[in-house]
């Protein structure tokens, strides 16, 4: 099959995957369209919201419809590493035997990261920029496709270790979870409260997702995007040439190369979903929003003025 035909293929299968998700979710659309841009370019995503948003919800039927395997972590402050890697016991031999961890699975809901210590949320890092762990000396190759979408609730302070800057970069999107509209609201009420059971269908095979996301990395990309978007995350470090003044007011640190990496392949999937062989600067614009977002380091001066970090990359864009 060319690579037309399978862009045209996944458009197809991409509309038919979001109809197979709002059998059950009710809005978000947003939300679903950055979680599935990040699945086929192979990222990983921070959901962050409220509770009652229907985050876990969520995430098992993005993985039921994708036809993958599914495991939820609750992190709690107790939580250990080998509680996630899993951990080596005796046998009835006396023979000592890897006994695998919840994160061997195709897409992990880590919720509520930010609940953990950091040497347990460090357990995850390895798994998320390797795809491997190791245990006792030993790796263990996880199952791919491999996704991390961690969950983190950003109005209970108490009790909780913030993500250090390394590892949210290691998410190629951070998503926000508004609030439902009205309508939206009456919706979920009325579907959620009466005895209907709605079966999610598969659609893909973890085969066919990783044919896509080598078939977007395989996309090609004209120069002037990707200077693009090298120059937009340049424009939000505080000592580059190119800031722009807000920048230069409220900002400590910007974002790395890994924002750029991660902006030309998300434009790269947003095209593709989209029919389109190859990105544009405005599938760049797209999606710099999700990408951007924790990787904006605010200083004092944005926090006392009330300043978000949505404002700040709106006026850079």
């Amino acid at each position: 099959m060319s690579d037309v035909t399978a862009i045209e293929q996944l458009v197809s299968k991409h509309k038919a995957l979001k109809k197979e998700i709002a059998k059950v979710i009710i809005g978000q659309e947003d939300v679903v369209n950055q979680i599935l841009i990040a699945v086929f370019s192979g990222g990983h995503s921070l959901l962050i919201g409220v509770p009652g948003l229907a985050k876990t919800l969520m995430v098992n039927t993005i993985a039921q419809a994708l036809g993958l395997d599914f495991k939820r972590i609750q992190f709690t402050p107790d939580l250990m590493p080998s509680d996630i890697v899993g951990s080596e016991i005796l046998d009835e031999h006396r023979n000592f035997k890897f006994l695998k961890g919840p994160v061997f699975s195709n897409i992990i809901l880590a919720d509520e990261i930010n609940r953990t210590p950091p040497k347990t949320q460090s357990a995850l890092l390895e798994a998320m920029q390797e795809k491997a762990v190791t245990v006792a000396g030993t790796q263990y190759k996880l199952s791919l496709p491999y996704f991390v979408l961690a969950t983190q609730n950003p109005i209970e302070q108490e009790g909780t270790y913030p993500l250090p800057e390394a590892q949210l970069d290691r998410f190629m999107f951070s998503i926000e979870l508004k609030y439902p509209s009205f309508e939206e609201e009456v919706n979920v009420v009325k579907a959620t409260t009466a005895d209907n059971k709605v079966e999610v269908t598969p659609l893909f095979t973890s085969e066919e997702i990783i044919s896509y996301q080598h078939l977007i990395r395989r996309m090609p990309v004209a120069d002037n995007v990707i200077e693009y978007a090298v120059s937009l995350v340049g424009k939000t470090r505080p000592n580059a040439n190119s800031a722009v003044e807000i920048v230069k007011k409220y900002v400590d640190w910007g974002a790395g190369p890994r924002a750029s990496q991660n902006l030309i392949l998300a434009a790269k999937t947003h095209a593709a979903v989209h029919g389109k062989f190859s990105p544009d600067i405005e599938d760049v614009k797209a999606v710099a929003l999700g990408i951007l977002r924790h990787r904006i380091i605010k200083n004092y001066k944005a926090e006392a003025e009330n300043i978000t970090e949505e404002d700040l990359i709106k006026e850079i864009l």
